[in-house]
C-alpha cells in the first residue's frame, strides 16, 4: 500500500506499507542511488512473518521531494525519519542500509529520541565509510548524465558496475530507479544536487556525528556486513562494535556493499532472527 508523509517542512516522503499495524514496526531506510523499492522482496517477507513494514525515499530520490537548496545532509535525512516516527507515535526496528544506516544511527544516538526507536540494524556501514569504495559509488551516481535510450542500455551499465550480480532477465524492475522524461530517456531517480552535496563533504568533520551518536546507542544492535564491501572495512568493523559494544555481528558471503540485492535470501533470515529474539 501506498503512503504519503509529510516531514517537519510539509514535504512529501513517499513510502510503501506493508503486513498488520498491530505488528512490531519495521522501517527500512535504503542507501544513496536507491528507492524504496529495493527492499520490497525483504519487507514483504519479514511483514509475513508478523511485522509491519514500512519503506520510503529518503528524500532526494524515487518519488519523495527533491530539495530545491540540495539540503541532503545526514541530519536532513534524521530530521525526515524523525518526523515520520513521531507521527506514528510508537517505537520501530530501524533496518538502515549505507546512508539509510548513517541515517538510523545518528537518529538511534540521540538520547531525545530513544523512546522512538526499538532495535538498530546496520547493513554493510559503520562510522567511518571507506573513502575509496564510497567515491566509487558516488563516481556511479554521477554517470550517465545524458540519460539511457532504453532499459538495457541502463541495465548494461549497472552491470558494468556490479560484475559479481547475474544481469537481470526481466527489467522492468528498472522502470522504479528510472525515470523518463519529456525526451522519452531514462535517468536516474534521484537528484543530482544529492551527489553534488556529497562530493564537497569534509570527510572528517562530516562523520563525526556518527561516532558521536555511536556512543549513545544502548539497545540492541545488528552489523551484517558484505564479505566482498569495499566500503566497511575490517578496520571500520572493529570499531563499531568496539563502541556499540553490546552489537551482534554477521558477515553474509559473496555479497557486496548492496547485501540485500546481491544474497537478499540470506539477508532475509539474518535480520528476521534478530528482530524475533528483540520483539
Amino acid at each position: 500500500m501506498h503512503k504519503v508523509f509529510k516531514n517537519h517542512e510539509g514535504n512529501d516522503i513517499a513510502a510503501s506499507i506493508f503486513g498488520k499495524e498491530p505488528d512490531p514496526l519495521v522501517v527500512f531506510l535504503h542507501g544513496g542511488g536507491q528507492t524504496r523499492f529495493a527492499w520490497d522482496d525483504a519487507a514483504k517477507n519479514i511483514s509475513e512473518k508478523g511485522f509491519f513494514v514500512i519503506t520510503y525515499d529518503l528524500r532526494g530520490h524515487g518519488d519523495s521531494f527533491w530539495s530545491q537548496e540540495g539540503k541532503y545532509t545526514i541530519n536532513d535525512h534524521k530530521e525526515d525519519l524523525e518526523s515520520i516516527l513521531k507521527s506514528l507515535n510508537r517505537p520501530a526496528n530501524l533496518v538502515g542500509a549505507s546512508l539509510g544506516g548513517m541515517t538510523s544511527l545518528l537518529f538511534a544516538g540521540d538520547e531525545k529520541l530513544s523512546s522512538f526507536y526499538k532495535t538498530l540494524i546496520m547493513v554493510d556501514i559503520g562510522v567511518y565509510p571507506n573513502q575509496e569504495g564510497s567515491e566509487k559509488i558516488l563516481d556511479f551516481m554521477s554517470s550517465a548524465t545524458e540519460g539511457f535510450q532504453t532499459l538495457e542500455e541502463a541495465a548494461n551499465h549497472i552491470s558494468k558496475f556490479l560484475p559479481h550480480r547475474e544481469k537481470p532477465k526481466d527489467l522492468s524492475g528498472l522502470h522504479k530507479n528510472l525515470r523518463k522524461k519529456e525526451d522519452n530517456r531514462y535517468y536516474w531517480h534521484w537528484d543530482p544536487k544529492f551527489i553534488e552535496g556529497r562530493k564537497k563533504r569534509n570527510n572528517e568533520d562530516y562523520f563525526k556525528p556518527l561516532e558521536v551518536a555511536a556512543n549513545n546507542v544502548k539497545k540492541p544492535t545488528l552489523l551484517i556486513r558484505g564479505a566482498l564491501s569495499d566500503v566497511l572495512t575490517e578496520e571500520d568493523k572493529i570499531f563499531f562494535l568496539n563502541i556499540v559494544k553490546q552489537a551482534e555481528f554477521e558477515e553474509i558471503k559473496n555479497a557486496s556493499h548492496m547485501v540485500a540485492g546481491d544474497k537478499n535470501d540470506i539477508f532475509q533470515a539474518t535480520i528476521y532472527r534478530f528482530l524475533k529474539k528483540n520483539n
